[in-house]
């Protein structure tokens, strides 16, 4: 079926209302389990870095199973898919209620709950995009929120729950409120045509006139045929030798009369040659898509600012991600009274994160601001503020240092500028699938190395450290590749393509 034109309005705000609680209920728990994490250490006694294995997975598989999330959506539709990973969250939240120990843990809440994520957000983002055309922007922006606000709310709500009905009753708690994704997914109509017509079906015979890879169709053709009529004879003297066998084998060839024909009218065998030749190009042309994928993620790679920048989102996925994750836990080591907790810093991280969304992204709308600058200098001050972290011993400077974090990790709007800008519009979809697959991998390795750097030392020092040593060092390194020196080098050398991969930092973006 045919899509309509995307409304712009109408029943789309109420994908956009959908999609935002859709997004609000999915990741809520998973990026506020450090309230949970706090738990887990006293329920199982593990070591820091094996607990933080559940967190980090929960936040890394979506991301790096984003392939098979996108060709699911593509397969099955939002709606189907938003029902079914509702299942698959709510279901690994009330799961993991029962956990016995840790390793139980990991599959129940980091890959179950972490892959519905996954599903969940492929899913809005999609139908959301169906949906609106000139004010996409704005939808998406909105809809994004919708985790910050979860990990705001969830981190106060799971502490409460917690003192009140225990770590087993909380998770079954967030699991029930999970199955709301179910009412959310129901209303995510489908934008396409009811009464559009089925497409109609091409004869065989019609199919080389409309595809170009058919243009060596009649001797192909001629010698299919010809395997064809070497078969039948081949068929012949096998029906032959049957004939002079005994009688029950004559008597089963009668039995069948079609057995007993020997050759096929000449239209069927065209038609079987058309089919068979149909067969084979279809799979030289997939193997041809795939052999150009390949050429192009090589071709992504030889443009010198892309690479920085997969390097820059493994480095600040790995020391970035961890203080949501760990800064309850740090504020506990510091010896932070509960009594001065005026909010969980979690939940300071949650609500600044939404403010750096919406500030970042409307300053990168300035055609005055280079968005890879900005995205540069958010690096920068985080790696700082990250290294700042082993000073604070009080709940004011942790919460201080939560807020800038917080903010900061709001770049996260401004990233697809930065893709688009780096590679075009035309390779988007391909490069940004590589660079959230690394981004799911340094979110899965970040908070078990500084966790492990804990078991080590006893101390966050020098775990932070590390952390901020990483952002420093992705922002440096894409700070260097994207210099106008860089730019420089590259005229010299010859370009045969137009300079599609080229990010021209002179400009304004």
């Amino acid at each position: 079926m045919e899509l309509k034109k995307s409304p712009d309005g109408g029943w789309g705000w109420v994908i956009v209302f959908v999609s935002f609680f859709t997004q609000f209920l999915c990741y809520g728990s998973p990026l506020a389990v450090g309230v949970l994490y706090i738990e887990w250490l006293d329920a199982f006694g593990e070591g820091k870095g094996k607990t933080a294995w559940v967190g980090s997975l929960a936040s890394g598989v979506g991301l790096l199973a984003s392939p098979v999330c996108s060709l699911c959506v593509s397969s099955f539709g939002a709606r189907p898919v938003t029902i079914f990973s509702g299942f698959m969250v709510a279901g690994g939240l009330m799961l993991s209620s029962f956990a016995p120990n840790i390793y139980f843990l990991f599959f129940s809440y980091g890959i179950v709950v972490g892959l519905g994520c996954g599903l969940l957000y492929t899913a809005t983002v999609t139908i959301t995009c169906q949906y609106f055309d000139d004010r996409r922007g704005l939808a998406l922006g909105l809809i994004s929120t919708g985790s910050s606000v979860g990990l705001f709310i969830y981190a106060a709500l799971q502490r409460m729950l917690v003192e009140f009905y225990g770590l087993d009753g909380c998770l079954l708690i967030v699991g029930a409120l999970a199955l709301n994704i179910l009412a959310c997914g129901s209303l995510m109509r489908p934008l396409q045509s009811s009464d559009c017509p089925l497409p109609k079906k091409i004869a065989p015979e019609d199919l080389p006139d409309k595809y170009s890879i058919y243009n060596e169709k009649g001797k192909n053709l001629e010698e299919n045929i010809n395997i064809l009529e070497k078969s039948y004879s081949s068929e012949e003297k096998c029906r032959t030798t049957l004939a002079n066998g005994d009688w029950k084998q004559d008597s089963l060839l009668h039995k069948n009369p079609t057995v007993t024909h020997t050759k096929e009218p000449e239209t069927y065998k065209k038609k079987v040659a058309e089919q068979t030749y149909f067969c084979k190009q279809l799979a030289k042309r997939k193997w041809q898509l795939y052999k150009n994928y390949c050429g192009e993620t090589v071709a992504l790679f030889k443009n010198k600012v892309f690479s920085a920048l997969f390097i820059a989102i493994l480095l600040f996925d790995i020391g970035g991600f961890p203080p949501s994750l760990l800064m309850e836990d740090v504020a506990r080591s510091s010896n932070v009274k509960e009594e001065e907790f005026i909010m969980p810093l979690i939940s300071i991280i949650g609500i600044m994160t939404a403010v750096g969304k919406l500030l970042l992204g409307i300053l990168a709308d300035f055609k005055w601001i280079n968005t890879l600058y900005l995205y540069v200098a958010t690096l920068i001050i985080m790696g700082l503020a990250l290294c700042a972290i082993p000073f604070a011993k009080s709940y004011v400077t942790l919460a201080l240092l939560s807020g800038i974090l917080g903010f900061l990790t709001g770049n996260w709007s401004i990233f697809p500028y930065v893709t688009t800008k780096t590679v075009g519009i035309e390779k988007l979809a391909h490069a940004y699938g590589i660079l959230m697959f690394f981004a799911g991998l340094g979110n899965s390795l970040g908070p078990p190395i500084v966790g492990w750097f804990y078991d080590w030392t006893q101390t966050y020092e020098i775990a932070f450290y590390f952390s901020g040593f990483c952002v420093l060092l992705g922002g440096f390194i894409l700070l260097l590749a994207a210099l106008p020196s860089w730019d420089t080098c590259n005229k010299q050398l010859p370009k045969p393509a137009p300079t599609t991969f080229l990010y021209k930092v002179a400009s304004n973006v």
